[in-house]
């Protein structure tokens, strides 16, 4: 068994994790979110929302109703998880190297393929200890936040392939989570599922926010007021770190360029590495060789 010491470089700031592969399940019923609690202190109007906060994202989705899911299919956002950061490990090991803690590496894999670890659960608040194999992989999913059925209903059928196959692969989109409850979410949005533990369901809805915005998907009615529900009751709850919002004034063409990038750990975040001069995001800072091509390893 090998660990790899110390090792956090893909560990982005900008992600926490999901399986899409069962995107396509159905919607789980839809939650009642005035019993769960959510709505508490939340009037018509709602919570004057703060500036740079989750809730001011919201306000600028779109509202439009659901697309039909027809011509859905999980190989339209690519073939399974793929190396869109070329660090040379697939996308679920570089979640489960990011999230879990205490991991170790299969031998001879170059410190790729997790083999064991800890995962503290966000949707859960327990603990689960990961193991790979047949019996046990499943024990720990990597969840699509905003699952990729739900963005193929709200926007994602217009995107071309390429763009489709880095939102299936965006950390800032995927989380490692308990996989009974990925598998119970299906390709639910906010109004038919939250996560179980109350605590996390603020930066949850702030993620997915984070992800719609960025990408130009829109939300539905019920969406927006279930997000909105949850949001008032952390109305300064910021967008998660790594996330990049539209141009003001852009118009989303199924998925919106952000208007800056903080560092070139959110440009290879966002699958835009390398970035080239005139590129929306792109910044001399990126440039430190003056080529016009910024973050090139």
């Amino acid at each position: 068994m090998h660990v790899r010491p110390g090792f956090r470089p893909r560990r982005l700031a900008a992600a926490l994790v999901g399986l899409g592969l069962l995107a396509a399940l159905p919607a789980c019923e839809a939650v009642d979110v005035a019993e769960s609690g959510d709505r508490t202190g939340a009037t018509s109007e709602g919570p004057a929302p703060v500036a740079g906060s989750a809730l001011a994202a919201l306000d600028a989705l779109e509202v439009k109703g659901r697309a039909p899911r027809t011509g859905y299919d999980r190989d339209e956002f690519g073939d399974g998880w793929v190396d869109t950061d070329r660090n040379g490990c697939d996308t679920r090991n570089d979640v489960l190297a990011r999230d879990l803690t205490g991991e170790t590496f299969e031998p001879g894999t170059r410190d790729c393929v997790v083999r064991t670890g800890t995962l503290a659960d966000p949707y859960s608040g327990s603990t689960i200890a990961f193991r790979r194999g047949q019996d046990t992989s499943d024990d720990v999913q990597v969840d699509h936040v905003v699952a990729l059925s739900d963005a193929w209903q709200k926007g994602a059928q217009a995107w071309d392939g390429e763009r489709r196959v880095r939102f299936a692969n965006d950390p800032l989109n995927l989380l490692a989570v308990d996989g009974p409850l990925n598998m119970q979410k299906g390709d639910g949005d906010a109004a038919t599922w939250l996560p179980p533990a109350n605590g996390y369901r603020c930066a949850y809805v702030a993620r997915q926010v984070a992800v719609k915005a960025g990408y130009g998907l829109w939300v539905t009615q019920a969406e927006r007021d279930a997000m909105a529900g949850v949001l008032a009751r952390c109305p300064d709850e910021p967008l998660p770190a790594g996330a990049s919002l539209p141009a003001v004034g852009s118009a989303p063409d199924g998925a919106a360029a952000p208007a800056s990038y903080a560092d070139c750990a959110a440009v290879r975040a966002a699958g835009a590495a390398p970035i080239h001069r005139g590129e929306p995001g792109f910044s001399e800072r990126f440039d430190g060789d003056g080529d016009g091509v910024g973050c090139e390893s």
